[in-house]
This record gives structure tokens, C-alpha cells and sequence, in this order.
């Protein structure tokens, strides 16, 4: 089996708007996303704002500027992850496709990649 990583990408307006009834779905979602394949997931977390990021890159002289904000500006940005496992690519894109959607954006599947 394989593991592939599930991003879960939203619009971060949306969600700051969003009622408490709608996060309580969204949360509720999720929840029963996590139970019903609980087999193949084997990590999952939610992720701050992109506000509270904080971008670490090369400034060309051997040191690292460290800088306030994500690494690029999007629309939509990352809220959260699966790590899940499957059989394949077609498994682990039927899995995907059952991740709630909440608040725009969508879910992007990636394999994870294994150094021997």
C-alpha cells in the first residue's frame, strides 16, 4: 500500500464569514468523512489561518530570511490534510472525492514520496 496525502484547500473569507452553524456542519462532516474511513487514514490535522505563517527561505548568502506570511498568496489556501493510505492512485482519488468541501476550494491528492 502507498500513502498519499490528501491537501484540503479552502477560502480562507469564507470561512471567517462562516456561522456557527456552519462551522458545526462542516466539523460534523468531517467527523463522519474520519469515522466511515477510519482504516485508511492514518493522520489528519486542520491548520491555522494563513495569517500565522511564517515563510523561511535562502537570501542568496548562505543565511534564511524569515519572513510573516505564507510562502504564496492564493485565493485558496491550505486548511488542512489526510495522510491516507491505498492501493493506488484510483483508491486514494475515490477518497478524496468524500472529503467535505466546505467553504470553497477542493482537495488536491499527492503521493507521498519514499526515499529507500
Amino acid at each position: 500500500m502507498a500513502q498519499y496525502l490528501i491537501l484540503v484547500y479552502r477560502d480562507e473569507a469564507r470561512v471567517a464569514a462562516a456561522s456557527a452553524d456552519e462551522w458545526e456542519a462542516a466539523l460534523k462532516d468531517h467527523l463522519a468523512f474520519q469515522e466511515r474511513n477510519a482504516a485508511a487514514l492514518l493522520g489528519a490535522n486542520a491548520l491555522h489561518f494563513t495569517e500565522t505563517a511564517t515563510s523561511v527561505r535562502p537570501d542568496g548568502s548562505g543565511g534564511f530570511a524569515v519572513t510573516d506570511g505564507p510562502f504564496a498568496e492564493t485565493k485558496e489556501a491550505l486548511g488542512g490534510y489526510y495522510l491516507a493510505e491505498a492501493a493506488d492512485l484510483d483508491e486514494a482519488i475515490a477518497l478524496a472525492r468524500q472529503v467535505p468541501a466546505h467553504f470553497g476550494g477542493g482537495v488536491e491528492v499527492r503521493p507521498v514520496r519514499v526515499f529507500d
